[in-house]
């Protein structure tokens, strides 16, 4: 099977995680692609496994007498909360020619180089999106169609030389509980490898430090005709909250390295709201400061309008895995020299976002993020390079290569 029917077979099962569930996996449809995964590998005569969180691992068995460390490579089977995932209807431009492309399942609906020039990298190239009413599922379908792809290839040439290989697959990465439960020991890797970033060329080793901060107002409602001095809208202090944080430090603003609060939700009437931000900071110092100073807006708006009005729950989501994968930075030059066999130019760049690699990194096993060839991810924009995925499933060869070497 190649690599675009394998992508193409994965995006028609709709995985996307609920982040309202407390279960894991989060939603059972994840495990129908997971399933899949599972019984695709052992087609392939891969030994494989799928446990009762919905974990993937696989075992290629070395075919060389060398001592070659153990290398993994991990993707992420659910798509995000963010946008529809179900029934997904691809579309393929062959030999794109750098016009608008039409998303036809909403009418006057475009993937236009004008807002997005990034297409004009890839003229001549084929181009995958879905059709405007969901999102493809790049993120990481893509990832899964080039490990899969690299395995089909590693089983189908005996010749190929490599040390043990790991093949993990996992839920829930979308909504910050992919390897939670992940047991890194079970699956035996010494180093491992997260294929779920986006252009060709990308790899990160450096991701935001995250957290969540959910605030509660208790406003106090009273008949609008006698609300003079009475009243306390807790959608407008929810408002009065949000003007606190600085406008600056908003994604829309920010790239690179600088941090950002991001207001991702509210939900309430006059008496009472939620309101939901997601917090991001590479340097540890300055998220730290950052979850203190909105602690310190709550304290604000608590002292002016009574104790108990804004309450705060700020939880930890994940750290820069930088400190964990820097004294491993061989991996790192690993994946370089692996990108430029392939003919991809490498570009290190922090993430600004999070991958199971983060974690992964902090639970013992250094985790790089390398490209999947997607852009646009959760959103019904979203589209991915078929040679972008090739250069993908070439990179892993090349890795598992050089480590053999």
């Amino acid at each position: 099977m190649n690599i675009l029917d394998r992508f193409l077979r994965y995006v028609a099962i709709d995985t996307q995680s609920d982040e309202e569930s407390s279960s894991q996996p989060s939603a059972a449809r994840e495990l129908v692609l997971l399933q899949m995964l599972r019984d695709e590998l052992l087609e392939l005569g891969v030994q494989a496994t799928l446990d009762e969180y919905g974990y993937v691992m696989a075992t290629i068995p070395s075919n060389t007498d060398r001592q070659v460390p153990k290398i993994g490579f991990i993707a992420h089977a659910d798509t995000s909360p963010d946008a529809p995932g179900k029934d997904v209807k691809p579309q393929i431009i062959r030999d794109y020619d750098g016009s608008a492309i039409e998303l036809k399942g909403v009418p006057g609906m475009k993937l236009d180089p004008a807002d997005f020039p990034e297409l004009l990298a890839h003229k001549g190239e084929t181009i995958i999106t879905a059709d405007g009413t969901t999102l493809l599922g790049a993120d990481d379908k893509a990832g899964i169609a080039e490990i899969m792809d690299a395995v089909e290839y590693i089983v189908t040439h005996p010749e190929f030389k490599h040390g043990e290989i790991k093949i993990g697959f996992t839920p829930d990465e979308e909504i910050g509980r992919g390897v939670v439960k992940f047991d890194v020991e079970r699956f035996g890797a010494d180093f491992a490898y997260t294929m779920d970033g986006g252009e060709v060329g990308e790899l990160e080793y450096e991701n935001f430090n995250a957290a969540s901060a959910s605030v509660h107002i208790q406003g106090r409602n009273v008949h609008p005709g006698n609300a003079k001095d009475k009243m306390l809208n807790s959608i407008l202090i929810a408002q009065e909250l949000t003007s606190l944080l600085p406008a600056g430090q908003r994604p829309e603003h920010t790239e690179g390295y600088e941090g950002f609060f991001h207001l991702i939700g509210i939900k309430g009437s006059v008496e009472e709201c939620t309101v939901n931000w997601i917090i991001r900071d590479h340097d540890r110092a300055k998220f730290e400061r950052k979850k203190d100073f909105m602690q310190e807006c709550c304290n604000f708006i608590n002292a002016k309008y009574g104790s108990g009005t804004a309450t705060p729950v700020i939880k930890d989501q994940y750290y820069n895995m930088r400190e964990m994968v820097e004294p491993h930075y061989h991996i790192v030059e690993k994946a370089v020299e692996a990108m430029k066999l392939a003919g991809v130019t490498p570009r290190i760049q922090p993430i600004r976002g999070g991958t199971d690699g983060a974690n992964l990194s902090f639970k013992g096993l250094p985790c790089p993020n390398i490209f999947a060839g997607g852009l646009n991810f959760h959103g019904k924009y979203e589209w991915v390079p078929l040679e972008s995925m090739q250069k993908a499933s070439a990179v892993i060869l090349n890795i598992i290569k050089l480590f053999a070497e």
